[in-house]
C-alpha cells in the first residue's frame, strides 16, 4: 500500500489578529510594571487585558524598540507618531482602527469600541 492518509491536517485554517492592540509608550519591561513604584495606569491596563483575554478576545501589546515591525505595518499609528511623536503614545487600536491616543482606555471604553461605537 503506497496511498498516504493524512491523519491531521496541519495547515491552519485561519490566523487570529488581535482585536485589541496597545501601541506602548517606551518603558523599562513589556507591561511597565517592574519599577520601584507601580503606575496606577500600566496596572488597570494590565487588568483590562487579563479581563478581554479571559472573554476570549486576542490582545496584542507593542512597544516601539520590542516590535518595531508593528508600528511600521500599521499606517495610522506611524501617522499619529510622525506627527506628534511620543505624546501619540499610547495608541489604541480596536479591530484595526486607532480608538484612542495618547491615553489608555478603560475598560468600559473598550467595551464600548468592541460593540460598535466610533472613535
Amino acid at each position: 500500500m503506497t496511498d498516504t492518509i493524512t491523519m491531521f491536517d496541519t495547515t491552519p485554517t485561519h490566523t487570529q489578529t488581535a482585536v485589541v492592540e496597545f501601541f506602548d509608550p517606551p518603558m523599562c519591561c513589556p507591561t511597565g510594571l517592574c519599577g520601584p513604584t507601580l503606575d496606577q495606569s500600566l496596572l488597570d491596563v494590565s487588568d483590562m487585558i487579563l479581563t478581554l483575554e479571559t472573554e476570549g478576545l486576542k490582545v496584542e501589546r507593542y512597544q516601539m524598540t520590542s516590535h518595531p515591525q508593528a508600528f511600521l505595518s500599521n499606517p495610522a499609528v506611524m501617522r499619529l507618531v510622525r506627527e506628534q511623536q511620543m505624546a501619540a503614545l499610547p495608541i489604541t487600536v480596536v479591530r484595526g482602527q486607532v480608538v484612542k491616543v495618547s491615553a489608555y482606555p478603560t475598560l468600559a471604553e473598550i467595551k464600548s469600541f468592541l460593540n460598535g461605537a466610533t472613535a
